[in-house]
C-alpha cells in the first residue's frame, strides 16, 4: 500500500494580516544577512577613517587626515616645479620669437590650452568662437590689435573694467540723448550701405550726412574703425551684437559696454603670455 504524499506545509506567517493577507515569515539567506553586516561595519570604518560627514562650516576630516584636495595641490606643485624652467624661459622670451622654438611653443600651446578652457570659454566659447556680446577669437576683427603683443597686452589688463587703471576702454555715447530717432535710423541705413546693398539709398545718404558729423571720428570717414580706439570696423559685416537693422539701431540708440577682466590679478605672467599663444594660434590675430 502506497503513503499518501505528504503536502507541503507553509512557512508560519509573522502574525499580521492586512483584509485578509497575511505575510509569510521567511528568514533572510545567512549569507545575505552576513553581507549586510559587513558593509555596515565597512562604513563605519570609511567615515571614521575619511572625510565623510558633512558639518556646518565643513566635514569631518577623518583620522588618516586623507584629502583630494591636498592630493591635487601636491600634483599641481610638482608640475608646477617640473615645468619651473621652461615658465621662466617663456616670461623672459619675445613673444614675437616663440614660434621659432619648438619646446617652448609646445609648451606654451599646451598651458594656454588649458588656461583658456579654465578662464576664457565661459564667455568666448570652448572653440573660441565667441557669442553675441563676446568676441570671435577665430577671425581678424580685434578691436585693440590681434598681434601677439597686443592680445597679451589685452589680456593683461583687460577691457573696461575696474580693477586696472591700463584697462583698454573704449566708450560709445547713447546717441538716444544726441539725436532724433529719425537722425538714428539714417545713421543706421547708412552703417549697414557699408556691408550692404539692401538698404533705402535715400535714407543712407542723409545718414552718411549724421556719420560724419557724429561717427566718423571714432570709425573713420568710411566706417572702417580705429584699433588704437577700440571703434570696431562697420564695413566688414562681422558684428559683436548684431549686424541686423533693429539691433544696430539699439546699438546707436543705447550703446554697449562689454567688460573683460584684468587676468594679471589672477594669472601668472607665464600663464597670460601662454594663453595670449594659443589664442594667437587660433588663426585669428595679425
Amino acid at each position: 500500500m502506497s503513503k499518501k504524499p505528504v503536502k507541503k506545509q507553509d512557512p508560519e506567517t509573522t502574525g499580521h494580516s492586512w483584509d485578509g493577507i497575511e505575510e509569510f515569515n521567511n528568514p533572510l539567506p545567512r549569507w545575505w544577512l552576513w553581507t549586510l553586516y559587513a558593509c555596515i561595519i565597512w562604513g563605519i570604518g570609511y567615515s571614521i577613517a575619511y572625510p565623510a560627514w558633512p558639518l556646518i562650516n565643513g566635514a569631518t576630516r577623518g583620522v588618516l587626515g586623507y584629502s583630494t584636495r591636498a592630493e591635487v595641490a601636491e600634483d599641481i606643485a610638482y608640475f608646477k616645479a617640473a615645468n619651473a624652467d621652461l615658465r621662466e624661459e617663456l616670461v623672459a622670451a619675445d613673444l614675437s620669437e616663440v614660434a621659432n622654438n619648438p619646446e617652448l611653443l609646445h609648451f606654451a600651446n599646451a598651458n594656454g590650452r588649458a588656461v583658456f578652457a579654465t578662464w576664457c570659454s565661459q564667455c568666448h566659447g570652448s572653440g573660441a568662437a565667441g557669442a553675441v556680446g563676446f568676441p570671435n577669437l577665430l577671425d581678424n576683427d580685434w578691436l585693440w590689435g590681434g598681434e601677439i603683443e597686443e592680445i597679451n597686452e589685452t589680456v593683461t589688463v583687460g577691457v573696461r573694467n575696474e580693477t586696472n587703471d591700463d584697462a583698454r576702454y573704449s566708450e560709445m555715447p547713447a546717441f538716444g540723448d544726441i539725436l532724433e530717432e529719425e537722425e538714428i535710423a539714417q545713421v543706421t541705413e547708412f552703417v549697414l550701405s557699408l556691408s550692404d546693398d539692401d538698404v533705402d539709398q535715400t535714407m543712407a545718404l542723409a545718414g552718411a550726412t549724421v556719420f560724419a558729423d557724429n561717427c566718423a571720428a571714432c570709425h573713420g570717414e568710411e566706417g572702417l574703425g580705429d584699433k588704437s580706439q577700440g571703434a570696431p570696423n562697420l564695413a566688414d559685416a562681422i558684428w559683436l551684437y548684431g549686424g541686423d537693422r533693429e539691433t544696430i539701431m539699439q546699438t546707436v540708440t543705447n550703446s554697449r559696454f562689454g567688460v573683460m577682466p584684468a587676468w594679471n590679478a589672477r594669472l601668472s605672467e607665464s600663464d597670460i603670455r601662454a594663453v595670449a599663444i594659443y589664442v594667437h594660434g587660433l588663426g585669428g590675430g595679425e
